[in-house]
């Protein structure tokens, strides 16, 4: 092993005791004239358009920041798959927008006798990876939120977004269609399967309205909305609450999506932005895809 390659225990060392998960950024650029991981987070945090808050899940997890990059992959969940395939396509930088160790905030700290963790955390280190998650500010990205500006243009509902002051509040008025021709439209065109419906198939849909993920973002919309879109919902919220609407006399739908059919489009979106100023690495989207199946 030569000097520049991180052992194996020092690797864990620095993952397991949050060294990797520090911000770091008053460290100095690369003085090699290659790029590396640091430098594109440096240009991210120029373009993206808000100051950079803290606290904020947006870190480096693991890896050396300031190592050289061979190529960028940008991607809803960075999985041992997705960085396999990253790897396989020479990318050794991976910009996540959810978790990399299965918890909000990556705690690592109960992992250490776990083997899963350490497989993945030996091919990253085999292969001299980096992987930084960029949650917080690109849903606060100005002028738009890059995740839901991913999502219109994979709908084709750019033009149908309902002009709204209150960044929580997304609305569509769309052509009529009914609840089943919506959802096979946006699980062909969002390539998910595992979605799940509320309500009547045939029931007209003229407004749709994003849900989030909690009741209490759910509530304020349904009485604008024809159908409500929940992503990453749990199941006793919003489908019981629209099922006693539905049973109350009104007329409503749900689509509940995989969270991976709500936001990994926002993170191809992310790589179309980030060549608009990241020019010396091949830049590519890879889908984490959606984890669920549906029997047939």
């Amino acid at each position: 092993m030569d000097h520049t390659t991180l052992s194996r225990r020092r690797f864990c060392q620095l993952a397991g005791g949050g060294l990797l998960l520090a911000p770091t950024f008053l460290r100095g650029q690369s003085s090699s004239g290659t790029l590396t991981a640091r430098e594109v987070v440096a240009r991210i945090r120029k373009h993206v358009g808000v100051p950079w808050r803290t606290p904020t899940a947006d870190d480096f997890k693991i890896g050396d920041p300031d190592a050289p990059i061979t190529g960028i992959t940008t991607t809803f969940m960075s999985t041992l798959d997705l960085l396999q395939r990253s790897a396989a396509a020479g990318n050794n930088f991976v910009i996540s927008h959810e978790p990399t160790f299965w918890s909000a905030a990556d705690v690592v700290s109960d992992l250490r006798d776990n083997p899963l963790y350490h497989l993945k955390l030996d091919f990253i280190a085999k292969h001299k990876m980096v992987v930084w998650r960029f949650h917080d500010h690109w849903h606060a990205r100005r002028p738009s939120d890059g995740i839901f500006a991913g999502w219109d243009r994979a709908m084709g509902w750019e033009n149908y977004r309902v002009k709204s002051d209150n960044p929580f509040s997304i609305q569509y008025a769309i052509p009529e269609t009914s609840l089943e021709d919506l959802a096979r439209d946006m699980r062909k065109k969002l390539n998910v399967r595992s979605m799940r419906l509320v309500g009547d198939p045939k029931l007209p849909v003229t407004r749709v309205g994003n849900g989030g993920h909690y009741i209490l973002q759910c509530m304020p919309q349904l009485p604008k909305v024809d159908v409500l879109l929940v992503f990453e919902g749990r199941e006793w919220e919003a489908p019981e609450y629209i099922r006693d609407a539905i049973a109350a006399g009104e007329k409503k739908g749900l689509i509940q999506l995989p969270h991976e059919g709500g936001e990994e489009e926002g993170m191809r979106e992310c790589a179309l932005w980030l060549r608009t100023f990241v020019d010396e690495v091949p830049i590519a989207f890879l889908p984490s895809g959606d984890p669920f199946w549906i029997p047939a």
